[in-house]
């Protein structure tokens, strides 16, 4: 009787609740209940679901929504007639908060954009940069191997529960990195654009973070061979940083010609210095509150 009840007045996450208590059946059951079906949900989406933190909002998460009530055995559109209209995101809410669109800093905005279709940027704002620390991996032949991040967040609102990385090369038609998650994250949604040389992927922390908690995460990005030589490495804000750590070593074996450091801003004025290689064939720089803008290195060989 409960349970009919919320599903004709109450909240989503209530009616969800309390449709599940009325099946008997664990998260755990359900989703391998759903993965019968064809359908991949994970716990940590249907936990969400049920406590408030996210709802079903795009296509695929509103077709699980409806094999969801066909398991749980109540009419069909009465959970999903509980979720009301969608939440704004994307390219339109951050034109409507006055900070640069998402893909204001690469090369081809609109491409970014396509690629985030799917992926939720919704928390992008909520989350303070306190530091980022990315380690490059240089190989013989002027290309970046892999990159190992670490950051650490602040939360400023109840409920962000995912962290976007965005990763562009300079030489379209190779395969897209690989994301890794390697510390208090796990692999959410994918977006590849090859032709763009593009790939976008949502990081997922354990749980959503409460206001004015911390968070550290690391994840690799991983280049599958032969990868592109793009003779650079740059990370963009769009957010500002605290504070900002890049380092770059290269094989020993074959040390880059020149090499120098760069910033950019948003108003793509560029400033540039050498960079000197020390004994252990890298290179780092330091950048403090950061931000709109670029900081990488580049290198290269003598032709």
């Amino acid at each position: 009787m409960a349970a009919e009840q919320d599903l004709r007045s109450g909240s989503f996450p209530a009616a969800l609740r309390a449709a599940i208590a009325a099946r008997g059946l664990g998260l755990e059951r359900l989703r391998e209940r759903l993965r019968q079906r064809g359908v991949s949900v994970s716990m940590a989406t249907l936990s969400y679901w049920q406590s408030g933190r996210s709802r079903p909002e795009r296509r695929e998460s509103l077709l699980a929504l409806r094999h969801l009530e066909e398991v749980l055995e109540v009419p069909e559109g009465a959970l999903a007639a509980l979720l009301g209209p969608a939440r704004p995101r994307g390219h339109w809410r951050y034109v409507s908060s006055g900070l640069p669109a998402i893909g204001a800093l690469w090369p081809d905005p609109a491409s970014v954009e396509d690629a985030l279709d799917g992926i939720d940027t919704s928390w992008d704002e909520r989350l303070t940069r306190i530091s980022q620390h990315d380690r490059v991996w240089v190989g013989p032949e002027g290309g970046a191997l892999s990159c190992l991040s670490r950051q650490v967040l602040r939360a400023e609102a109840d409920g962000p529960d995912r962290w976007v990385v965005i990763m562009h090369t300079d030489e379209p038609g190779y395969p897209v990195p690989l994301v890794r998650p390697v510390r208090n994250c796990a692999l959410g949604r994918v977006g590849e654009d090859r032709d763009a040389g593009l790939v976008v992927a949502e990081l997922l922390f354990d749980r959503p973070l409460a206001r004015g908690e911390t968070l550290i995460t690391e994840h690799e990005l991983v280049n599958i061979p032969p990868g592109p030589v793009d003779g650079n490495y740059e990370r963009k804000f769009r957010l500002p940083v605290r504070e900002f750590v890049l380092e770059v070593t290269f094989d020993p074996a074959h040390p880059p010609g020149f090499c120098e450091q760069y910033t950019r801003d948003d108003r793509d004025i560029e400033d540039s210095r050498p960079a000197t290689l020390d004994a252990g064939c890298s290179v780092h720089g330091v950048a403090l509150n950061f931000g709109p803008g670029c900081y990488g290195f580049r290198w290269g060989w003598p032709a």
